[in-house]
């Protein structure tokens, strides 16, 4: 663990009651308030009980501490340098990360010492503003639930511009990319689908908030998906480790040849499909057929592109 506890939900609640103690006396109120808000809603009975029961020693019966100075977490030498690290992946520059203090801390690693290999070259441009704007744009909605209005470029060139409401965002790191979900919605039904957020060109934010919407379940949605696997170039091995984290069931078959079925999401179908067309000639589909016609579109299209 490179991170220190006193880091962690307890200590920062604690540390912040103890703050307002410092400052004025606080009442068992502040101390479930506080716990609730810094902690997790069960917490408030376990600190609050600690403290005034004083097993821990940190409150006196008024309220106050006998603590003179407002308590800090200060981080070590090695979370800073794990922090500076963070700071330099270009994609940090999405999220409100802000930690002062680190101009002066040698990194623990740099994106240069990372070698990620079958990975696609065209990422997203992280480090564009417009698609910094748009990605926080998109990720206020989601946290908002309120419908998008969005314009952006198909795969075929033209230019689409509809209103949805986002459900969610994943990030595909095969593709170095960011997919919307939404939900456009007709009358009482709606139809889910995904959008790169590299080719959206604007998007904002229609006041109109959201009806409840979440994604759709995923036992609804998940799929088999069975691979005959020729064990060349260490294929299997390779195809174990790349899906390590599906629920699959393998079986060895004939002449170097095993079978593979994955359990998967149909939400990450598009994901899979591009790690399985990694390995070329090594894994064949069989099963089940809209995968296996995925596969050939696929392969289409790039044969059209030669």
């Amino acid at each position: 663990m490179i991170f220190s506890e006193i880091h962690g939900a307890y200590y920062r609640a604690v540390a912040e009651i103890l703050r307002a103690a410092v400052k004025a006396p606080v009442t068992p109120r502040d101390i479930r308030r506080i716990a609730r808000e810094m902690a997790f809603s069960e917490s408030a009975q376990t600190i609050e009980a600690a403290l005034l029961s004083h097993r821990w020693q940190l409150l006196r019966g008024d309220g106050t501490t006998p603590i003179k100075h407002e308590p800090t977490l200060p981080y070590t030498t090695l979370e800073k340098r794990w922090l500076k690290a963070i700071s330099l992946d270009p994609r940090i520059r999405l999220f409100d990360f802000d930690c002062p203090g680190l101009e002066d801390v040698k990194p623990l690693f740099t994106p240069e010492d990372i070698y990620v290999f079958d990975k696609y070259a065209d990422g997203d441009p992280y480090t564009d503003e417009g698609y910094i704007e748009r990605f926080r744009t998109i990720r206020r909605a989601i946290g908002e639930k309120k419908m998008l209005r969005l314009a952006l470029c198909s795969r075929e060139g033209r230019r689409v511009s509809y209103t949805a409401f986002p459900v969610g965002m994943e990030y595909s790191e095969k593709d170095d990319k960011f997919r919307l979900q939404t939900l456009r919605t007709r009358g009482a039904s709606g139809r889910y689908g995904y959008a790169n957020l590299g080719r959206i060109s604007s998007v904002d934010i229609i006041e109109a908030k959201s009806r409840n919407i979440e994604p759709p379940p995923s036992r609804d949605l998940t799929e088999t998906l069975t691979l005959e696997i020729t064990d060349g170039r260490r294929a299997l091995d390779r195809a174990l480790l790349h899906f390590a984290h599906f629920e699959k069931e393998a079986e060895r078959l004939d002449g170097g040849r095993y079978r593979l079925r994955l359990v998967y999401d149909k939400r990450d179908e598009t994901e899979l499909l591009i790690r399985v067309l990694s390995f070329g000639p090594f894994i064949k589909v069989t099963e089940p057929e809209s995968f296996v016609s995925l596969i050939r579109e696929r392969l289409t299209r790039q044969k059209d592109l030669l």
